[in-house]
């Protein structure tokens, strides 16, 4: 799976992430990485349990919250506490990796929890011609992606991949990022629903309720009854 979403963040939202961004109080990046992420992972990241990322993480979740493509692709039943990183100058890159199956969350109220690590996203928090290179590149997908998205935009992809972020060569690449658990464990099925709401969404806007769309949309939320945990 992999879906760009449009305007996750924008207007004052977005506004206020980047005045957030201006002072932040960047770290080692490899504070969060596992064993083999450690090696290849040179980059900055804003510390979990600071002010400003606390304030940065709200907006995130508020701009995931009223994106119905999201929920629609997501089915999220948990979140990783979105985290913030910066790439450039001599920290610039993180090589090939695959993101660990499973993510302890350490701070603030859900303390303890686990979550699995169904998808990844990543919010891109500036715009494209603000940096050369950058690219999230995922492996083993068809034209092996290279995303380079608007501010606000968000990409959502399988977890399970191998990817990359190519070095920053000139200016700095700022971005939220995450991972979440999905009511529905399998990547192919929960394309399937994503793919038949959306449809049905399209549908609906055309023709209004009609008898076959409400018995198509009983259908949808059987398969995601038949399929969900929760």
């Amino acid at each position: 799976m992999l879906i760009v979403i449009p305007n996750v963040l924008s207007g004052e939202a977005l506004q206020q992430a980047r005045a957030l961004l201006r002072d932040a109080p960047w770290g080692d990046g490899r504070t969060t990485a596992g064993d083999q992420s450690a090696q290849v992972k040179n980059n900055q990241q804003l510390p979990q349990d600071h002010e400003v990322t606390a304030a940065l993480r709200q907006l995130v979740l508020e701009g995931l919250s009223r994106s119905l493509v999201f929920f629609s692709a997501a089915l999220p039943k948990r979140i990783f506490p979105p985290l913030f990183n910066h790439y450039g100058g001599r920290a610039n890159a993180f090589g090939n990796h695959i993101d660990s199956a499973v993510r302890t969350i350490t701070f603030g109220e859900a303390m303890g929890q686990q979550v699995r690590t169904d998808l990844s996203g990543t919010l891109f928090l500036n715009d494209p011609a603000d940096y050369d290179g950058g690219e999230l590149v995922i492996e083993g997908l068809p034209g092996q992606p290279r995303i380079k998205l608007p501010a606000g935009d968000l990409v959502l992809y399988s977890a399970t991949t191998v990817h990359r972020v190519e070095p920053v060569t000139r200016g700095e690449r700022l971005a939220s990022f995450f991972w979440l658990q999905s009511m529905v464990r399998d990547d192919g099925r929960r394309q399937l629903l994503h793919d038949m709401d959306m449809n049905l969404l399209q549908l609906r806007q055309q023709q209004g309720d009609t008898e076959p769309l409400i018995a198509l949309t009983g259908t949808y939320h059987n398969l995601l009854r038949m399929w969900a945990e929760v």
